[in-house]
């Protein structure tokens, strides 16, 4: 069954049992009045990953940034529409447990330079509460599987977070998010600036990830979202044109828009 929203594409599968964590209706953010996205109406499924894809200032990360209400603080910024997290109203959650339950990973590896590896990991934690230390060695390990660096570091937790490779800082970001117990993360381009053996990582870390949490990426790397994503979404000029299952997407898009950029023709 397909369902036509505003001139935009979206499958729906018909499963009762299909569970979306977030849900987006007439979604549109401006920044003094001219708008980065337009009318969005999308649903993210749980327990998977989706990812965005668009060329350059289609509003991928404008969208990222509006499902834990990152916009409400830049000057100049408004959201209208409804965003739903879990089924709740976005804006009946407070902005802290909005950033603890929708986790941030940025394009950029941005460990706090002053602390050591156990220390980032655990920083979210420990801002306004005190633990013991079997609880926060406990909680760093287990981040730091999860975040598949565990081995990495597991002897030199207490280095300087500044003295890991790019791609481990990544994954160390990863493990922090992790920390403060969210159930969806968002990625916005984590693999862009690193190299492919540690995109590789990033990569097989989100396939474990996803068995427990839902992972929204954005990424300008399509090979990326063919070999990462369970699902697709595709943006152009700040509308969302297409979004389905990401072998649909890619190898039977149902715009001419989406199959113009899978195959290259623009973007």
């Amino acid at each position: 069954m397909k369902e036509i929203l505003n001139d935009t594409i979206l499958e729906i599968i018909e499963d009762e049992n299909v569970k979306f964590d977030i849900v987006t209706t007439g979604l549109t953010v401006s920044f003094f009045g001219n708008e980065a996205i337009s009318n969005v109406n999308m649903k993210i499924r749980s327990k998977s990953i989706t990812a965005i894809i668009g060329p350059s200032g289609c509003g991928k990360s404008t969208l990222l940034r509006s499902l834990n209400m990152m916009h409400d603080l830049t000057p100049g910024a408004k959201v209208t529409g409804r965003i739903t997290i879990h089924g709740k109203n976005i804006s009946d959650y407070n902005m802290t447990h909005v950033r603890r339950k929708v986790g941030m990973v940025f394009q950029k590896p941005n460990p706090f330079p002053t602390m050591s590896v156990f220390g980032n990991v655990v920083s979210g934690l420990t801002l306004n509460k005190k633990y013991n230390k079997t609880y926060l060695d406990d909680i760093v390990e287990k981040c730091l599987k999860h975040a598949g660096l565990w081995d990495e570091v597991k002897d030199r937790l207490n280095i300087s977070a500044m003295a890991l490779s790019g791609g481990q800082q990544q994954r160390l970001c990863i493990a922090r998010t992790l920390a403060v117990g969210p159930e969806i993360i968002l990625l916005d381009e984590p693999t862009s600036a690193l190299d492919p053996i540690s995109t590789s990582k990033i990569e097989e870390t989100l396939q474990l990830l996803k068995k427990d949490y839902t992972i929204v990426m954005v990424t300008h790397n399509m090979q990326q979202a063919a070999r990462t994503s369970d699902y697709t979404a595709y943006f152009f000029l700040g509308k969302l044109i297409e979004q389905g299952k990401t072998r649909n997407i890619f190898t039977s898009p149902k715009e001419k828009l989406t199959e113009d950029y899978v195959t290259g023709r623009f973007g």
